[in-house]
């Protein structure tokens, strides 16, 4: 009886092109059995992170083909061996350490070229932490935006989201956790208090998604420090009414007449069906105004 390894039932023949596969953000079972497939025939994977790379095909039983590493620093270096094998007629792919290639990530240069030089790309679609973190927001995604990371420094931080301000959008930016109360202060200042979610290790066991006002989010993270994991900030476009103080704001204060802050979040908690933790940093501002 012949014995075949993991990976060569998944094995298919591949046209040649560059095939960009989304990967896992977290969880490893996040991602589809056509990435698998794809993974499995092509004759390279250009990589972020090679080691990353490798792991994510051990876990899945796939014995890895030539790994290239294509990442920011490395990419004027590997770009011209990849477009070599896609002359050469292989099928190549393009993987991220963690999403969608191209989103915030290496790899625009290179479909680019292999573009300009009529070799095919096929996107092999799945995981994204921007269309993730959007999903469980809370706030309008019907029309959205992805901006993706701010410039480090509070000065050219606020003239970006300045050209951002009349942006009739849902808005999607990406954050190191170091920066997350400096850059929810700006944005308080810049956009006024929108609704907002910071949405943190998503698909992972920590993952967490705490939603407030831009003032709200950014006073708790001052408070609290930065949070540990990968972080994505989600704000509501303009003139969009925050769900919990709409909804609940006149309950909230009958209720602190006689309860205290966590009890009376509690009770519009079950009365409005809304999220405790939402209604307590609610509940807390009023409180403090009163």
């Amino acid at each position: 009886m012949q014995v075949t390894s993991p990976d060569s039932d998944r094995k298919t023949h591949l046209a040649s092109g560059l095939y960009i596969v989304a990967t896992p953000i977290g969880n490893s079972r996040d991602i589809t059995l056509r990435a698998l497939d794809v993974l499995s025939s092509v004759t390279a994977i250009a990589a972020e992170d090679t080691r990353v790379a490798r792991r994510l095909l051990d876990i899945h039983g796939i014995k890895p083909p030539k790994l290239i590493r294509h990442d920011e620093h490395g990419a004027e270096r590997s770009r011209p061996e990849i477009l070599s094998r896609l002359a050469d007629g292989e099928a190549v792919a393009l993987a991220t350490d963690a999403g969608t290639p191209l989103v915030s990530d290496p790899g625009y240069r290179l479909v680019v070229e292999a573009v300009a030089a009529g070799h095919k790309v096929i996107p092999i679609p799945g995981p994204s932490a921007a269309l993730a973190a959007l999903t469980l927001a809370g706030l309008p995604s019907d029309r959205f935006m992805f901006v993706g990371f701010l410039p480090p420094k509070s000065g050219q931080r606020c003239r970006a989201l300045r050209e951002l301000v009349d942006v009739k959008a849902t808005l999607i930016f990406f954050e190191g956790v170091s920066r997350l109360a400096a850059t929810l202060t700006d944005m308080a200042e810049i956009f006024g208090d929108r609704p907002a979610c910071v949405a943190r290790e998503l698909t992972k066991f920590y993952e967490e998604a705490k939603r407030g006002s831009l003032l709200e989010l950014s006073r708790h993270y001052a408070e609290v420090g930065p949070p540990k994991g990968e972080v994505t900030i989600v704000v509501g476009p303009p003139g969009e009414k925050s769900v919990v103080a709409a909804d609940s704001d006149a309950r909230l204060s009958e209720l602190l007449e006689t309860l205290s802050v966590k009890d009376a979040a509690k009770a519009a908690a079950d009365e409005l069906g809304l999220p405790r933790s939402d209604l307590y940093t609610r509940a807390l501002t009023l409180k403090n105004k009163n």
